[in-house]
């Protein structure tokens, strides 16, 4: 659509998008008074447009308007959000350059808006400074104090022999203690999980302090004590996001035991897998999952999945006449077990800093899911990321939809409680109208997202008549995103700027981020990560000069505090290491993203660059839905799974290339059989995942090793997409 330049809008304009005359004049009016002191087309012209002008309550219609009238020329990258100076001052990252910017840049130092791109490649280039500061900024703390922040050890050829080098070596320490502990930050009245079921929408919010939150920790690592479970034994957690799993993480950790993450939306087989891999020896869940007026049973998969012994929660007393297995045991008698512990302290068992707190699993291109553990480093990693990207205080409220199934989950408890900030959790879809109001009523701060439920909530205009004012910014990460419905989201809580974030569970957090220091624009990352280094990488496989602006496939710089340094069922070194180039004498390490990097300094993702795809935050690889699909039908010969983004922009979406065993076939029911295809993928894989198309082709373009390019048929899916858009 033809936009009109700003100083070109008319009253009648304003009016034919359904605003009332009398309220048109005097936006017009306003409108006008910016573009005399402004400018018609400038990015202060679009702020004091988003302070002056633009609400809410306007119809979307009249902010597209706006913002694509004042960028009409602007070309890539106009920033949506401005930052002040007086505001990032206050920011967490602004206080520290305000006390410490000379010490750490010496002349250089300016302030922290101008200076924190300088602040962003010293925390590379001088780690072990930049890491201490921040760990003494969040009060963590250690049983054993590390002997340095990082350790390079190098082998008889001069390389590192850990690539990544070793991070605090000699600490001993808990983060789940970390977590619980009192200090400068809070107090044992501090509010910190804030919840609410769905269904219970005009109810108060539940609150839970944190000399509460202690309580239910320390009884529940108590009872994990009596199982009489090993010392760094495998527990795995398969439930909704609600206080209970909040609180059965913490205890885990606490009590010297390793997480193991499972995704409540998993099928039998795929919960299996995941407990097999980790060697999980008890498994928390609950019966069901109640969404809406919907029962989803959960228990039943657990015992479908074969799983070790299970600690059941009856959700609401449903139930509770229900036969458990031989060996499993309901939650009310688990606690039962301790109840007389309630209230004593359970020490937290401190243990070394590479020992493991959680294993997470992400889909590589073999079929089975990579198992990551994270050591007690990751924590401190994730919360990191929050406390200088997201700002996130003493104070905040923060809410991110997802599971602990998914790095999100145990990233929202870091990120939040390591940081002296409340966690609010909604226990219900944030599909409908009861998350909206659920963040108002709360008075979210932070609210992460990921792009697919802006989507639906654009669509169906559920968040329409809800106060979001008390939020300062928002997270955006799983997804690429869409410049439209990013620009109606942040005009629903009057355009508060958008931190887009993008990592990776084996990262513990990201490696490119948004910065409340530096102007934001849509769809698009500002900075690379604190403390991490990007490369792109040219057709030759080098990296083409920094700083220049290019597309290929994404490499990182090689020393990243809190990343993976291990795999449970793979060699970390061939996966993420083997035949990648050196930079400055070190190896770097692979990612498998394809990016951008723009004229203006942005980031732009551009999907994977490998067999691995990301279905609605969720990756996977193409092998794990062929070697579903190829048996759904007789007919087919074999299946290629796409992620292809969509010509507008936005996540990606499956796309099936399938051969069939008579090439000649002309009479492929192609929507039946893609009906197939969903029913199989839903049952077997897991529910959220859809093919949005089957694409029928004589063959399958392969390599001269016999290895299906995808990326080939990526690229003509893509392109054919963008024709038809045209």
């Amino acid at each position: 659509m033809a936009y009109k330049d700003l100083d070109r809008i008319t009253v009648s304009d304003i009016e034919a998008l359904g605003i009332e005359s009398e309220a048109a004049k005097r936006l017009h009016a306003t409108l006008t008074n910016i573009i005399q002191n402004y400018g018609p087309a400038t990015p202060h012209t679009w702020r004091n447009i988003t302070a002056h002008v633009l609400s809410p309550e306007l119809p979307f219609s009249f902010h597209q308007m706006l913002y694509y009238g004042c960028y009409k020329d602007f070309g890539p990258d106009p920033p949506a959000w401005l930052p002040d100076s007086e505001t990032a001052n206050l920011t967490n990252v602004g206080q520290l350059l305000e006390r410490r910017g000379k010490e750490f840049l010496g002349s250089r130092y300016k302030d922290p808006m101008s200076s924190f791109s300088d602040f962003q490649e010293f925390s590379v280039s001088n780690p072990e400074v930049y890491w201490k500061a921040v760990l003494d900024e969040m009060n963590a703390s250690f049983s054993v104090p590390p002997q340095c922040i990082l350790c390079e050890n190098l082998s008889g050829d001069g390389q590192l022999s850990v690539p990544g080098g070793q991070w605090l070596p000699g600490a001993f320490g808990n983060p789940a203690k970390n977590c619980l502990s009192l200090n400068r930050k809070r107090r044992l009245n501090d509010t910190m999980v804030i919840w609410r079921d769905e269904g219970n929408d005009d109810l108060p919010l539940n609150k839970m302090t944190l000399k509460e939150l202690h309580t239910e920790v320390w009884l529940v690592a108590h009872a994990l004590k009596a199982l009489g479970l090993e010392k760094g034994s495998a527990i795995a957690i398969d439930m909704p996001m609600h206080v209970n799993s909040v609180i059965i993480y913490l205890a885990i950790v606490l009590a010297g035991y390793v997480v193991v993450s499972i995704a409540d939306s998993f099928a039998p087989p795929e919960i299996s897998t995941r407990l097999k891999i980790s060697e999980a020896k008890a498994i928390f869940t609950q019966d069901l999952i109640v969404r809406g007026e919907k029962n989803l049973p959960l228990y039943s998969k657990i015992v479908a999945a074969q799983s070790p012994m299970a600690i059941v929660i009856l959700i609401n007393g449903s139930n509770s006449s229900m036969k458990l297995r031989d060996g499993d045991i309901s939650w009310h008698d688990f606690l039962e077990t301790v109840k007389d512990f309630k209230e004593d302290e359970f020490a937290a068992v401190e243990q070394p800093i590479e020992a493991f707190t959680n294993i997470l699993f992400s889909s590589g291109t073999t079929g089975e899911p990579k198992a990551i553990p994270w050591t007690h480093a990751t924590p401190f990693k994730a919360a990191a990321d929050a406390w200088c990207h997201m700002d996130i205080r003493i104070g905040d409220v923060v809410s991110w939809p997802t599971n602990l199934g998914w790095m999100m989950g145990p990233w929202l408890v870091y990120a939040s409680l390591l940081n002296g900030a409340s966690i609010a959790l909604y226990n219900g879809s944030p599909l409908g109208s009861g998350f909206p109001k659920f963040v108002q009523d709360a008075k979210v701060t932070m609210l992460g997202v990921i792009p697919s439920i802006v989507r639906t909530w654009k669509s169906t205009n559920s968040v329409s008549g809800y106060d979001w004012s008390t939020i300062r910014c928002f997270g955006s990460t799983g997804e690429a995103s869409n410049v439209d419905e990013y620009l109606w989201l942040m005009g629903r809580a009057h355009y508060k700027p958008i931190i887009e974030y993008c990592g990776g569970t084996e990262i513990g957090g990201g490696f490119v981020s948004g910065s409340l220091l530096q102007a934001q624009s849509l769809a698009a990352f500002s900075t690379p990560a604190m403390g991490c280094s990007l490369f792109i990488l040219g057709n030759d496989g080098v990296p083409i000069p920094k700083n220049e602006p290019g597309v290929g496939e994404l490499a990182l710089g090689p020393l990243m505090f809190g990343a993976s340094s291990t795999l449970l069922n793979a060699d970390h070194y061939d996966v993420y290491f083997k035949g990648m180039p050196l930079w400055n004498g070190k190896v770097l390490r692979r990612h498998g993203d394809v990016f951008e990097r723009t004229s203006r300094g942005y980031y732009h993702a551009h999907g994977r660059a490998d067999d691995t795809m990301n279905l609605g935050g969720i990756k996977v690889s193409s092998v794990e839905i062929e070697r579903i699909c190829n048996e759904v039908d007789s007919d087919v010969l074999e299946t290629a799974a796409i992620g292809v983004p969509p010509a507008v922009g936005g996540p990606e979406q499956l796309v099936l290339a399938v051969v069939f065993k008579n090439s000649d076939n002309q009479t492929a029911d192609l929507n039946q059989l893609r009906t197939s295809f969903n029913s199989a993928v839903q049952k077997k894989l897991n529910p959220l995942f859809k093919v949005s198309r089957v694409v029928p082709l004589p063959s399958l373009p392969r390599t001269a090793t016999n290895k299906v390019m995808r990326r080939i048929l990526r690229q003509q899916f893509a392109q054919h997409d963008q024709s038809a858009k045209l």
